[in-house]
């Protein structure tokens, strides 16, 4: 497989990603893909060739292996890989979208039209809860893939000797001997804790974004009912204006009214 253009496509991912983001892929390339690729590849090669029984009944070794290790550690880690990255991509197809739209937009309505977004890598409405929804993919994936290690492996545990019984065309039960099971136990244990790290990373950014997303919310909340209470506020000034004045207009007519009354026959000159 080759990794080089899978880190080449996620390392766009970086521009939009938050620091626990970076932190993350800088964990996933690291401390794993490059440990795969450069290590733990070579010692899960040889597995099944160096599976060996106490057995010489053809099919018998085939069998105990198949039951034991029903998915290589190292193709399971692969796909963990692999599912664990392809959600970042549907970030970097959002932001794809954003752009196509603005470029569709000047097209037709020409370079000084008005921008359907501010910036088409701020995580803001649709890229917001997009790129939240890859967060809890990748937790998901990240969570269901140890759980299926640790139920194939109990514990993630290697012995050195397993026994394969009641398994035809074994003969009564047969003893076999995994090739390098302390160097495999502690690869298992290696990429397990940064799997481990990345799960912690992961559920970090989660409550960053929305702790974020809900001071935002609270802040703008705020703002609004500041504008408010200031226009409610020149308005009932402006009334109470406008009732004073009525109230001056009435007492200046008072003694008018009063001297018309007391001399209906005064002219007023």
């Amino acid at each position: 497989m080759d990794w080089k253009t899978l880190q080449g496509l996620l390392s766009g991912v970086n521009k939009y990603s938050t620091a626990f983001g970076r932190i993350w892929l800088s964990v996933v390339f690291v401390f794993r893909v490059l440990v795969y690729v450069v290590a733990a590849e070579r010692v899960w090669g040889d597995e099944q060739k160096d599976f060996d029984c106490n057995t010489k009944q053809p099919g018998c070794t085939n069998v105990c292996y198949d039951h034991f290790f029903p998915i290589s550690h190292i193709r399971l880690w692969a796909l963990q890989l692999i599912f664990v990255t392809c959600p970042s991509l549907l970030v970097i197809m959002h932001v794809a979208y954003r752009e196509d739209r603005e470029r569709k937009n000047r097209e037709k309505n020409g370079e000084d039209c008005p921008k359907l977004y501010r910036n088409t890598g701020k995580k803001h409405g649709g890229l917001w809860w997009t790129y939240l929804l890859t967060l809890f993919f990748k937790l998901a994936i990240e969570i269901s893939f140890l759980y299926i290690l640790h139920k194939m492996w109990d514990s993630f545990d290697l012995p050195r000797l397993v026994k394969c019984a009641n398994l035809d065309p074994c003969p009564n039960i047969v003893d076999c001997y995994i090739a390098r099971p302390t160097e495999k136990k502690v690869f298992t244990y290696f990429m397990v804790g940064a799997s481990a790290i990345c799960i912690v990373l992961t559920v970090c950014e989660i409550f960053y974004l929305i702790f974020r997303r809900a001071i935002r919310s609270l802040h703008k909340w705020k703002q609004n009912s500041t504008k408010h209470l200031v226009s409610y506020n020149k308005a009932s000034t402006c009334q109470c204006h406008l009732k004073l004045e009525q109230q001056d207009g009435k007492a200046k007519n008072k003694p008018l009214d009063a001297l018309r009354a007391s001399a209906p026959n005064l002219t007023l000159i």
